[in-house]
């Protein structure tokens, strides 16, 4: 009878050991506390400082809860980034902040994601299958290039021809040239120029220069975003010319140091990157701990011109 007492009791701490141990262990990869979450993130292009300062802001607090973050660098190739993200999948990750290269084209690593039960954390552009996304994160575009619009009209309230460099494959690029057109629009500015520069500031200046030959009247020029805007800026320096209006949207340190000396950099539509970054790793957590979340969250977009750039200062993003 005792030695029934002895392996009864042997075997009941036996089964609350192992109960206590897989209790530690919180389940396994999932649960946000023992293996952790892995992330992958990808932008259009990490070889530009916005998205480097977002990556940064996202990994900052992916890595500050324990959890691991995955970056690739598509380089403005759809093709390479559908890759990367199909060997992202491959890795196991729970969910990835995505922002694609081109907004149409990635549908086919938006079908693998979906497929694969990950969540998409879609930021600062938008895709156009939107019903793939679990949640956006985004600067208010639109607005971006409003504030640009609006600030140009106070300049010129008598209107003139002016130059749109756009990029038709990003999505918050057509959003800020929406919000661009409908400030200006009924106040005698006539487009003569409008081309793609793929957000790029080599394209830009090799667009810039062409336009400028074949319209050296424009008085303003219009750049998707800021390093748009600054190859606008080198091509307009580089043919001596020193009496346009450039506008770009970012709010990236370059501008703004360009805006400070008075020149013919006047105006961004500012977003904050690192803003961007933290709120999209807020709702990223709430997704996958199945907590209440916004489908839509936005981030505020302003004008900074002279009259306010010294108080954003030049030397980083706010």
């Amino acid at each position: 009878m005792k030695k029934f007492i002895v392996l009864l009791l042997t075997l009941v701490l036996t089964i609350g050991l192992v109960a206590c141990s897989n209790s530690e262990s919180g389940g396994g990869k999932g649960n946000g506390e023992s293996e952790g979450y892995k992330f992958g993130y990808t932008s259009m292009t990490q070889n530009n400082p916005f998205f480097q300062i977002l990556e940064e802001s996202i990994r900052k607090d992916v890595e500050a809860n324990g959890d691991e973050l995955i970056t690739t660098n598509p380089a403005m190739d759809v093709s390479l980034q559908i890759n990367q993200i199909e060997d992202m999948i491959a890795q196991d990750i729970d969910a990835i902040f995505l922002n694609p290269v081109d907004w149409e084209g990635i549908r086919p690593a938006l079908q693998m994601l979906e497929e694969a039960g990950i969540p998409i954390i879609n930021y600062d552009t938008e895709v156009k299958d939107f019903d793939y996304v679990t949640a956006y994160v985004g600067s208010d575009n639109k607005n971006a290039g409003r504030v640009a619009g609006e600030d140009l009209v106070k300049r010129f309230p008598d209107g003139g021809p002016i130059a749109v460099l756009d990029s038709p494959t990003m999505n918050s690029v057509n959003d800020r040239i929406e919000g661009f057109m409908e400030a200006i629009e009924g106040k005698g500015f006539e487009i003569v120029a409008q081309q793609d520069a793929k957000g790029d500031l080599e394209t830009a200046l090799g667009i810039t220069e062409d336009i400028l030959q074949a319209h050296p009247d424009i008085i303003a020029v219009m750049g998707g975003n800021d390093p748009t805007a600054l190859g606008a800026l080198a091509a307009a320096k580089a043919n001596n010319i020193t009496d346009l209006a450039i506008y770009g949207v970012d709010g990236s340190p370059s501008a703004k140091a360009e805006i400070a000396t008075g020149g013919m950099f006047v105006g961004t539509g500012a977003q904050s990157p690192i803003n961007i970054g933290k709120k999209s790793v807020e709702v990223a957590y709430k997704v996958l701990k199945d907590e209440d979340f916004e489908k839509r969250t936005p981030v505020e977009t302003f004008l900074i011109n002279e009259e306010n750039v010294e108080e954003y200062g030049t030397e980083g993003w706010q």
